[in-house]
């Protein structure tokens, strides 16, 4: 493919990221002279779009208010908001008279899905991207079926890689809750009655919660170093750290006050639970004291040691960080709801990506630079006429939402007219005004509740 025959995108990963930008380009190339529309290529290693299904828990609710969808705050006009999907599912009128800004995990993966289902897109399942290299004007996306792509333009939405602590070795009965709801259906028949969660975040409380419902007769032990379960802060003001406006802010900032601000705000993401998740389960565990039968136990203020599997379960040995005593619990299954880190560039791009180790260096515009020659360096990623955007792995450089859904729009947009201008054409996408169009109206702060 070369000349007239190279696409203008191609997009590595086809979750909600790259969806939401597949979602940008159809609704710019409807509204755009022919000679203007933007060719587009996305390859999923999923046969089928999935949005985490291992972990869409019965009841379990979004962390973001829903009008962070894939495009209300970059077109609230668009057809694929959630809204829209309400509509079209016939639940509108029931969705509002619920009188919650948070729907349940599997109706958000219901709404993605027929996102996913009804976009003008050429997404290529069930097919993995292996390498990426520059050569000529052109990048070169070789796909491990054999096909080549040649485009102007890598979208990398590879998502996120799961964390696994180093004493860990991953099987039937130990596995990181990302995997959770396929690996208990594939559990070995329980024995000991008894299971162990690592963690402190909202996925680690939801999976203690879930295991202590669904297994009536079992312990429940959830390990995690801090003293108690942190509540999220969702304060209005603290989910300031979240709006589009502030991906400018952090990214114009000093190296050093940026990092300042977003350890200051950990706390509206990282090992933090919901509230009244914290209360149920406190409540559950306090109900269980007063009876005198206990299967919930909260290991504060510890750590693992070591888990050996058995012939039957798996040998976790619980170490208290206070006191210094360990003892060994004997369990059917270890769930390591231990978090996740950006997935490593350099297998998949090579040359055109920093060591693993490095700093990564990246526009405002989400294009990935070698080095810090600021927002118009080039890289080696970057020549100018081909540009590596990243979809994820920015928060150093852009702020918490780099791995979250709430800016997915905005972001999306802010990548497709990049590639528009850098291309030679003329831009204008539908998105909220940042600015106040009356003297009377203020300008939109986005100051919508992140954590839940």
């Amino acid at each position: 493919m070369t000349g007239d025959d190279t696409l203008d995108v191609v997009g590595i990963g086809f979750g909600p990221a790259n969806l939401a930008l597949a979602i940008a380009i159809e609704e710019h190339n409807r509204s755009c002279a022919p000679g203007e529309q933007v060719r587009a290529v996305f390859v999923e290693r999923q046969d089928a779009f999935g949005w985490h299904p291992g972990m869409l828990l019965e009841g379990a609710t979004m962390q973001i208010a829903f009008p962070k969808d894939l495009a209300t705050f970059r077109n609230p006009s668009s057809e694929y908001t959630f809204f829209q999907y309400l509509f079209a599912r016939g639940r509108l009128v029931d969705f509002v008279n619920h009188q919650t800004f948070f729907p349940t995990r599997l109706e958000f993966h219901d709404y993605l899905s027929w996102a996913a289902d009804r976009v003008d897109a050429d997404v290529r399942y069930g097919t993995s991207v292996t390498a990426v290299r520059r050569v000529g004007d052109e990048l070169v996306v070789q796909c491990d079926d054999g096909r080549v792509l040649h485009t102007r333009n890598v979208a990398v939405g590879a998502g996120l890689q799961q964390r696994v602590p180093e004493w860990a070795t991953l099987s039937a009965r130990c596995f990181h809750n990302h995997d959770f709801l396929g690996r208990m259906a594939e559990l070995p028949r329980p024995t000991h009655g008894r299971f162990a969660v690592l963690g402190a975040g909202q996925s680690a409380a939801e999976v203690v919660q879930y295991l202590h419902a669904h297994h009536p007769h079992a312990e429940v032990h959830s390990i995690f170093a801090r003293y108690g379960y942190s509540p999220a802060d969702d304060s209005p003001y603290a989910n300031r750290i979240f709006d589009p406006e502030a991906v400018d802010e952090l990214h114009r900032a000093p190296a050093d006050e940026r990092a300042r601000l977003l350890a200051l705000h950990r706390s509206t993401n990282y090992s933090v639970v919901d509230l009244e998740l914290i209360e149920e389960l406190y409540r559950t565990e306090y109900a269980e004291r007063v009876s005198g039968h206990r299967r919930l136990f909260m290991r504060r203020a510890s750590t693992i040691d070591a888990a050996v599997e058995t012939a039957d379960g798996i040998e976790v040995t619980v170490r208290d960080s206070i006191d210094g005593i360990a003892d060994t619990l004997v369990c059917d299954a270890l769930v390591l709801a231990t978090g996740f880190r950006p997935s490593p560039l350099r297998p998949l791009l090579g040359d055109l990506a920093p060591d693993d180790d490095a700093p990564r260096v990246v526009t405002r515009d989400y294009r990935l630079v070698a080095d810090e020659d600021g927002d118009d360096g080039v890289g080696a990623a970057d020549d100018g006429r081909t540009a590596v955007y990243l979809q994820g792995g920015t928060e150093s450089t852009h702020g918490i939402t780099s791995s979250l859904l709430s800016n997915v729009a905005v972001r999306s947009g802010e990548i497709l007219h990049s590639v528009l201008v850098r291309r030679g054409g003329s831009a204008t996408l539908a998105r909220v005004d940042r600015t106040a169009d009356r003297r009377d109206r203020p300008a939109p702060t986005f100051a919508v509740s992140e954590a839940r």
